[in-house]
């Protein structure tokens, strides 16, 4: 954990350079981006420009827009002395390896001898290209494989070269998995490496059967995305986000480095992608390759006629009913059974994916965990291939293999290996199968490790739960003796993470043993964090008419939020995916919280035409309040204004740092890029606020309001957008609601209040609003659609 760079080089400014130096500056690293010089005008232009084009990328390679400051723009002409400042240097200019040694021979004499020098290269050999560096610099080569986008897909594939120091590999991981937040996995230095080898695979297997069968692209579409573990995009979608020449490119890359693979007569480029690719219709990049928009309509190319025609393709009843089937060995077995078509192709793709998998996995990896991981991090597959067929009954499935090769149906005639035969699965409790070294690999001992308490888990591997301490049929307390025995844990089981009343009695039930018999309190759920109270309880409540059970059940959501705040011990709320709604005003009354970077967070009660009433209202009020006296004369006005825009439209913020702006989080408190790091580090937290002598802070007495001055400011924006039919009554009533809350009621503007008052002024207006058939209309529809109703 103490590799640590002060100062980057990315090399080579187009797409993939221009988002990992994106990253980097989001992880607080100052970059220097290098292209070569523009021909004409500022020489930095060819950066400058690919800098321009980050701001305007969906998704946003940067978390916060003032991280663009941290990169600088340079060029190969004035600036190489400037490498002699970088402690780590990143090429990743186009894949040639041509481009790439000359590149290499240019910039060597100005890489500082302590630097580790690093290519982003997706599959062209270290050997090549660590060759015609300098022998000294050598040992500080290796291959950092990011997957695009580098800020969302978690994938790196680290690649060591013939000479690589086994300490620079073991000191850049860490970085990349802690600071970067990387799932990082070593590949043997192959052709497209581990990643693409299969993934690429993959998608030839489809394209190979699609064909074969005769099947429409958006109909393959629909049977190898979501129904079978895999993304929206699933085969042909993806062949568009890609790039259809990219693709060309790396099968070429198959086709001319693995002349001797099994597989090889399948590495070509079928003839309609190259028709599309001649006519420079390449995917997305280009507005359509095998799909199109036309006005409204999407279109998809018809292999057979050329011509495209309206997508929609749909899976056949009885194929859908196999893929229903819950056990997987049972659904595998139905799909190989089946005469229909679609069920052909998704049997013959499984089996020829497993196949190559084992006949690839001691060339390409150390072991199957990960083939599993780079496939589940790279392509976004929920389960690895080696998982699926574990999961479908491992000799079952290879007896299947074997009796379709032997009748000739499979891609390539190769034997399954002799090693196959002998295991039950490749993932057990005690490590992956290493095909390789013929025996079961545990998992990485390095320290970095040891902060993933549940990393990522495979099919086969066992989990620590803990031990519990005290548990209804909502919260489980629990602690975890190995990483801190006097630490208590607080997780909810409800779904989602909602907030019901055995919750809130459950959560107050932690603090109580906290305070008793603990140091501190955790409160971790596994993603999501909480989604806010539980909705079909309140709904129950109004319908039934029972208003002031309702507002008792407020009243407990505020005093239980109260208590993670007052508690004798340190209460550290650990942040993974979402905090919406009174799972944000939970962590917002902790006493420190950690939270993973990508975490959506925000008070987002609106959306149902109700307020934040769990003390969201009243935290944002003490925050104006604290701000404003910071200043001499200073009115919490201006923070209450910037509160209410957020709060009355409902919005939530897309990360922790945009969180940490609109005022749901403290600027003090952690933010971590690798999720499976928040449970240890709030843990770690909770321990050290206890050793520094941990006092809970004293309940506000004398809070200075913006009161009527502030209502009216609001109201009076609010009148002219509901007057303007920009809002309906409804909504400007849910807003107003929201404003006096904000202003801590109608009274006079300054006025000093307390704590309590503050609570008291927004239950009271969220019962106002709970009492309307808007709002009632509005918490319907959101639980039988799950989206806001604007009426």
């Amino acid at each position: 954990m103490n590799s640590n760079f002060r100062r980057i080089a990315v090399l080579g400014a187009g797409v993939m350079g221009a988002q990992i130096a994106a990253h980097l500056a989001n992880a607080d690293v100052p970059v220097l981006l290098f292209d070569l010089p523009a021909p004409e005008g500022n020489p930095n232009g060819i950066v400058l420009k690919a800098l321009q084009g980050l701001q305007k990328m969906e998704p946003a390679p940067f978390v916060t827009r003032d991280r663009l400051n941290y990169i600088d723009a340079a060029n190969y002409d004035q600036h190489l002395d400037q490498l002699r400042e970088c402690d780590l240097i990143i090429e990743a200019i186009a894949e040639k390896l041509e481009l790439k040694e000359r590149l290499y021979q240019r910039i060597a004499p100005f890489i500082s001898p302590d630097a580790i020098f690093a290519t982003n290269t997706s599959g062209l050999p270290l050997a090549q290209l660590s060759a015609v560096l300098p022998e000294h610099l050598r040992n500080r080569f290796c291959g950092v494989h990011f997957f695009n986008p580098p800020r969302y897909m978690p994938l790196v594939e680290f690649i060591a070269g013939p000479q690589t120091d086994a300490d620079v590999l073991d000191r850049l991981e860490p970085w990349l998995v802690s600071r970067l937040g990387k799932g990082v996995v070593r590949a043997k230095d192959t052709p497209n490496f581990i990643a693409n080898r299969i993934g690429v695979m993959w998608m030839l297997t489809v394209i190979h059967h699609t064909e074969r069968l005769g099947l429409d692209f958006d109909e393959v579409d629909a049977l190898t995305g979501p129904k079978i573990g895999l993304p929206k995009s699933a085969t042909y979608r993806l062949l568009d986000v890609v790039g259809l020449d990219t693709i060309a490119n790396v099968i070429e890359g198959m086709r001319r480095n693995l002349p001797d693979d099994p597989w090889a007569p399948h590495f070509s480029v079928p003839a309609w992608a190259a028709a599309l690719t001649g006519r420079r219709q390449l995917g997305q990049k280009t507005g359509g390759g095998i799909y199109r928009r036309e006005g409204r309509d999407t279109k998809v190319l018809d292999h057979a006629t050329g011509d495209f025609r309206l997508a929609g393709a749909k899976i056949a009843p009885e194929v859908d009913g196999i893929l229903k089937i819950g056990d997987a060995a049972a659904r595998l077995t139905a799909l190989r059974s089946s005469d229909h078509p679609q069920a052909q192709l998704l049997w013959s793709c499984l089996r020829d994916i497993f196949h190559y998998c084992a006949a690839t996995l001691a060339e390409i990896a150390d072991c199957a965990r990960d083939v599993d991981y780079a496939i589940r991090w790279g392509y976004g597959w929920k389960q690895g291939p080696f998982e699926m067929w574990q999961a479908a009954g491992w000799q079952t499935v290879a007896s299947m293999i074997r009796e379709d090769i032997e009748a000739g149906k499979t891609m390539a005639a190769a034997p399954l290996p002799a090693w196959v035969a002998t295991r039950n699965g490749v993932h057990e409790a005690e490590g992956s199968w290493s095909a390789a070294a013929g025996r079961l690999m545990p998992r990485s001992s390095l320290p970095v490790y040891r902060r993933q308490i549940f990393p990522t888990q495979l099919l086969g591997e066992s989990r620590n739960h803990g031990d519990t301490v005290w548990e209804n049929e909502a919260v489980r307390l629990w602690t975890l003796p190995a990483v801190d025995p006097r630490i208590l844990i607080a997780s909810l089981q409800t779904k989602s993470h909602a907030v019901s009343k055995a919750a809130l009695a459950g959560l107050c039930e932690g603090v109580t043993l906290a305070e008793r018999d603990y140091d501190g309190l955790v409160l971790w759920n596994e993603p999501p964090f909480a989604v806010g109270a539980n909705l079909v309880e309140v709904l129950a409540l109004i319908d039934d008419g029972k208003f002031d059970e309702l507002e008792r059940f407020v009243a407990d959501f505020q005093r239980t939020a109260g208590l993670l705040r007052y508690s004798q011990v340190p209460t550290v709320a650990a942040v993974q995916a979402t905090a919406l709604g009174g799972g944000c005003e939970f962590q917002m009354q902790c006493t420190h919280r950690v939270v993973a970077l990508e975490s959506r967070i925000g008070l987002v009660e609106a959306g149902v035409g109700l307020i934040p009433s769990g003390g969201g209202c009243k935290e944002l009020a003490l925050r104006a309040a604290f701000l404003a006296g910071q200043q001499q004369y200073g009115e919490p006005n201006p923070a209450v204004y910037a509160a209410f825009q957020h709060v009355s439209t409902g919005k939530a913020a897309k990360n922790a740092l945009e969180a940490q702006g609109m005022g749901l989080l403290s600027p003090t408190d952690t933010v971590l890029f690798n999720a499976h790091e928040v449970l240890y580090v709030a843990i770690r937290k909770a321990r050290a606020l206890n050793e520094c002598g941990y006092r809970p802070p004293l309940r506000p007495r004398s809070v200075k309001v913006a009161g009527r001055g502030g209502i009216a400011t609001l109201d009076h924006g609010l009148v002219n957008m509901r007057d303007g039919g920009f809002i309906s009554p409804h909504d400007y009533r849910v807003a107003h609601a929201i404003a006096v809350a904000l202003c801590g009621g109608d009274i006079e503007t300054g006025s000093l209040v307390d704590e309590q008052w503050l609570l008291d002024v927004e239950r009271q207006q969220f019962m106002t609003l709970a009492r309307t058939p808007e709002s009632r209309a509005r918490i319907e529809h959101m639980l039988n659609n799950g989206k806001p109703l604007r009426n």
